[in-house]
């Protein structure tokens, strides 16, 4: 991936916390993260909106459902990792 270099400002604790988490590899790798995962939120906001001007707005059950939906998801992949560590 091309990488264009840039100048910002950060306050100086927030410089200071990065520089001790443990597996940082740097403020610039952070700050890059940080950048990326931004705009995958402000990408996914557009498409939200986008797709309630032209579905709806998803009502409270649907929200629930989609939820119960991911947490079943999420517990059968926990309990797959689990079986696939226990069997190496």
């Amino acid at each position: 991936m091309a990488a264009r270099k840039i100048t910002i400002t950060v306050p100086e604790e927030s410089v200071a916390s990065i520089e001790l988490r443990p597996g940082a590899r740097g403020v610039t790798d952070y700050i890059a993260a940080a950048a990326a995962h931004q705009d995958d939120m402000n990408r996914l906001r557009e498409l939200a909106a986008r797709l309630e001007v032209e579905h709806g707005v998803v009502s409270e059950d649907e929200h629930q459902a989609a939820l119960a939906r991911v947490t079943a998801i999420d517990g059968w992949h926990d309990r797959q990792r689990a079986h696939r560590d226990r069997t190496m």
